[in-house]
């Protein structure tokens, strides 16, 4: 029987950023995902760190699927390169069909879309609707002061240690994909997101 390659769903700017050091780990991360032969699900588009790291995954020989709302295809945004391209009429439906086709998350670095996702599929988790592993990119430091922030919400009473361990974080894309797919190999898969 042919073992189901493991599908990364990644969340990332759709801009490159002001570092050199977010695009190069954006490509690596892509690479790593191609070398493994796993599948990256991420939303599709072609700007920034989303198609570089779809681009360097494909290169690399893996498999890319995007999902994109309806309005993003009419501003031209969309991959056409791809594997697959998924086009759904909303970001609700967009979010849902790639938390359903993923094993694990991953959050490069990128701006309110990224952050939103992110906060949304590790609060799916915290709620029980899934328990698949979610990982932070840590590159150069950029979630240094989200992470300090979430310290502080526990601090105050927010958020818990249990949840704090929900989010994996690594500065290096291998070990953090190495790490990640221990964790979903280990995961219960009880995820029903027909209920969010």
């Amino acid at each position: 029987m042919k073992k189901t390659p493991l599908s990364v769903c990644v969340y990332c700017g759709s801009r490159f950023g002001s570092s050199p050091a977010y695009l190069a780990a954006a490509q690596a991360l892509g690479r790593e995902i191609g070398r493994r032969g796993w599948r990256m699900v991420y939303g599709g588009g072609n700007v920034g760190l989303m198609g570089a790291t779809a681009d360097a995954a494909m290169a690399a020989g893996a498999e890319a699927v995007g999902v994109i709302p309806e309005l993003l295809v009419n501003l031209e945004v969309g991959h056409r390169g791809l594997t697959e391209l998924h086009v759904v009429p909303t970001m609700h439906e967009r979010k849902k069909l790639m938390a359903e086709l993923a094993d694990v998350f991953v959050a490069l670095p990128g701006g309110i879309g990224t952050f939103e996702e992110l906060f949304e599929v590790w609060t799916w988790r915290h709620l029980g609707y899934h328990d698949q592993p979610i990982g932070l990119l840590n590159v150069d430091g950029f979630y240094d002061p989200l992470l300090a922030f979430m310290a502080h919400t526990q601090q105050a009473g927010f958020v818990d240690q249990h949840q704090q361990s929900m989010l994996t974080v690594h500065i290096d894309p291998a070990a953090l994909l190495d790490q990640l797919a221990a964790e979903a190999s280990r995961a219960t898969q009880s995820e029903d997101f027909s209920r969010i």
